[in-house]
């Protein structure tokens, strides 16, 4: 199936693994890409040197396209863009909007850049600087998430701008990848689906709790960092919900410790990055350093597999999937569900 997406970055399915912490490494990646669809790398959980050794590791497994989600407020971001560049990463994507001399500096090395947004005013603003594509979550999508839906989201951002879509926010099969092409999107993105398949590292308990989850078992919350967050409601949740301030403060202050000594960064730097999301938020400082070592909690089940001690970010999707597939499977199985859908479609008269 070709789209503006695939015509985009070489790949031969409008599907998009998204770049999730802990979650899309190497193995990931890599069976993505070599399934016709576009891996992208989570580089805002490794350091400079893992990235690059990461994103080698991925090239040594595929010759096709693939990416590397970055942090655009990360203090390092221009030395994660010259790896990208060095090894020549086909695409580029922001979670956050890169400013306008990133965007420059990566299209002029032939590096795809594809911002994530959760609103039409902030896809106008990265198509109006440059952007190749944009990637638009509805409210549906896990993670940090906005509340419009992606079926009312989508197609303001289709209308408001002049590059590919990619829609993100509950896919996870050929029907909905037919929806968002009816919408005017270029493709899909989705990262619960990807999470729940053979070639997610996650461990298998981890995965277990998402298979047994229903649609009421996924939740959003601002207790974890201030920010509306969805993911598995679990005991944890719970416990930082009913939190007073100061045990919520002992606890983030233990876990930004943790992450501190995990990634190297100085205690300044981990209050810079707290305060750049707390900017314009009414925030305590609690919710501050929760901010700031949010990726303890994620690596605590990700990686780990303490579904006790670490939350698991889930699109409402996880509340319908039910099997670990390959990513060859799936891709082949969306690609044909997607098929069967358009052939089914009325044709109009002559």
């Amino acid at each position: 199936m070709e789209t503006a997406l695939t015509e985009l970055v070489g790949v031969r399915h409008p599907i998009v693994q998204t770049g999730m912490g802990w979650v899309a490494g190497p193995r990931l990646v890599s069976a993505t890409a070599n399934a016709g669809a576009l891996g992208v790398l989570a580089s805002a959980t490794m350091t400079v040197d893992e990235l690059r050794a990461a994103v080698r590791k991925v090239r040594s497994r595929t010759d096709r396209p693939f990416g590397v989600n970055l942090r655009a407020d990360a203090g390092d971001a221009r030395e994660r863009v010259r790896i990208i560049v060095d090894e020549g990463v086909r695409v580029a994507s922001f979670a956050l909007a890169p400013s306008r001399d990133l965007i420059a500096e990566l299209k002029d090395a032939g590096v795809v850049v594809i911002p994530s947004v959760g609103a039409r005013r902030h896809a106008e603003k990265v198509a109006g600087w440059g952007a190749d594509a944009v990637l638009v979550q509805g409210g549906e999508g896990g993670g940090h998430t906005g509340e419009v839906a992606t079926s009312v989201l989508l197609p303001q951002v289709v209308d408001a701008v002049c590059i590919p879509v990619i829609a993100a926010g509950g896919f996870h099969d050929g029907r909905g990848l037919v929806a968002a092409l009816a919408h005017g999107a270029a493709g899909i993105a989705m990262g619960t689906r990807f999470l729940l398949t053979s070639d997610s590292t996650v461990p298998d308990a981890v995965k277990a709790r998402y298979l047994a989850a229903t649609v009421k078992d996924v939740t959003v919350t601002t207790a974890v960092d201030g920010l509306p967050h969805r993911m598995l409601r679990t005991e944890l949740v719970a416990s930082l919900e009913n939190a007073g301030r100061v045990r919520s403060l002992a606890r983030a202050l233990h876990r930004a410790n943790g992450f501190r000594r995990l990634s190297g960064l100085s205690w300044p730097a981990m209050i810079r990055d707290g305060l750049a999301l707390r900017h314009g938020k009414d925030l305590s400082w609690s919710q501050v350093l929760l901010a700031a070592n949010t990726p303890m909690l994620l690596r605590a089940s990700m990686v780990e597999g303490r579904t006790d001690l670490g939350v698991m970010a889930a699109g409402q999707v996880a509340g319908v999937i039910d099997d670990l597939p390959s990513c060859e499977e799936l891709i082949t199985r969306i690609m044909a569900e997607a098929a069967q859908v358009l052939r089914a479609l009325p044709r109009p008269e002559p």
